[in-house]
């Protein structure tokens, strides 16, 4: 018999989400069936086929409205009182210590209990969540309304910040970070007792994503930036950078390959300094544009002041494409100074400008060195089927040694 395992994200399908769509198919290529279930996104406008395929398998909580999140409410309440108010205890305990107010925890909470039926209808074994925000408090409090044991993946240091990190690892089967750096900053925040919960299990890249042709670096002095414009992605900072090297004569070309609520100071920037000619917006494209950006480019430039581990800098080190980062976070444990790629300070324009500088002055021969370097770590470390069978391994040594609860729940 398959395991069926269920996933409960904020947002799913989501342009900036295509790490998880990869391992929820990575898990269901190795005899998964995951019921997937997203807060909102149902009318989401998706520029990727795969994104619309996905729409229409995964569950909505929103898509009905009040109703019927006060139908859930009664439901649980009726079945069982006390593991109800339980969990309603809980999320106002969670509620005192976190970043929103109360009614924010008691949406939550009707969240939960609109999928408890679900999960119980699916058969699934276990609840997993991706981010330590919102869906993984609604994770916690169906497993206290009596649903399936749970666990959830952490990306980035904003979620810390959101409260109840504790409360949730402390209820978790286990816990998920993709970096070594992110373990450790969930280690700060949690129960020393709770640390041997806390498991590295990175993002990852699926084959197709790198199966194509070696592609040569180009002619063209062009670096890529991918990722959502936006002021924790530093983009802003890029711009400075690029009117610093326009104004040492150095010959560049910079494409901005995303979208968000930053454009219009992006463009005014561009303006002001007269960088219209060098510098391109794409806007929102798939994955496939994705990848054909990195490859005609000679290197990805990534001047993020936080981040978790970006999958930018995997897809791109896949390319054999060199990386200029910031030195922050996860970051370093993938992009090694002068081996792949560039490591500067965030928030410093003339280190940025510097990076940019000597990748652009660098020879093809030793771009192309770089590229192989970085494609030969990203493969050892960011496969997603490999990735995906450490998440199944936890899955299936959890539902081993918790047997009686998971077939009777």
């Amino acid at each position: 018999m398959r395991s069926r395992i269920a996933y409960v994200i904020n947002q799913y399908p989501k342009i900036s989400h295509s790490f998880i769509r990869r391992e929820i198919l990575a898990l269901e290529r190795q005899g998964f069936e995951i019921f997937r279930i997203s807060l909102r996104g149902w009318d989401a406008e998706l520029v990727d086929d795969e994104d619309r395929r996905e729409q229409t398998k995964t569950r909505y909580v929103l898509q009905e409205g009040i109703p019927a999140l006060l139908l859930g409410i009664l439901q649980a309440l009726l079945a069982a009182p006390r593991q109800f108010f339980s969990a309603l205890a809980l999320a106002v305990r969670v509620s005192q210590d976190a970043e929103r107010p109360l009614p924010y925890h008691l949406a939550y909470f009707a969240e939960a209990c609109r999928i408890l039926p679900w999960l119980k209808s699916s058969g699934a074994t276990h609840l997993h969540a991706h981010f330590g925000t919102n869906s993984s408090e609604i994770a916690m409090l169906a497993h206290a309304l009596g649903g399936p044991p749970y666990s959830f993946t952490v990306h980035g240091q904003d979620e810390l910040l959101f409260g109840g990190i504790a409360e949730k690892v402390r209820h978790a089967a286990f816990v998920v970070a993709i970096s070594s750096y992110g373990r450790s900053q969930l280690y700060r925040r949690i129960d020393y007792a709770h640390w041997p919960k806390v498991k590295v299990v990175h993002c990852g890249l699926e084959p197709s994503f790198h199966a194509v042709a070696e592609t040569p670096l180009p002619t063209a002095p062009r670096l890529v930036c991918v990722g959502r414009l936006s002021a924790e992605k530093g983009q802003m900072l890029l711009i400075e950078a690029a009117h610093l090297l326009a104004g040492k004569g150095i010959e560049f070309e910079l494409v901005l390959a995303g979208d968000g609520d930053m454009r219009a100071r992006v463009e005014a920037s561009i303006a002001q300094y007269g960088l219209g000619k060098r510098v391109r917006i794409t806007g929102w494209i798939s994955s496939g544009q994705v990848r054909e950006e990195i490859l005609a480019a000679r290197a990805l430039v990534l001047p993020s002041f936080t981040e978790g581990l970006p999958i930018v800098i995997m897809e791109a080190m896949a390319l054999r494409r060199p990386v200029l980062a910031t030195c922050v976070t996860g970051i370093p444990e993938l992009v090694l100074a002068g081996e792949n790629g560039w490591l500067f300070p965030a928030g410093s324009v003339d280190d940025l400008a510097a990076a940019m500088e000597s990748c652009l002055l660098k020879s093809p021969e030793e771009l192309r060195k770089m590229g192989d370097a970085g494609y030969l770590r990203v493969m050892e470390r960011h496969s997603i089927d490999t990735e995906a069978a450490k998440l199944a391994a936890l899955f299936g040594s959890h539902a081993a040694s918790n047997g009686s609860l998971v077939s009777s729940w």
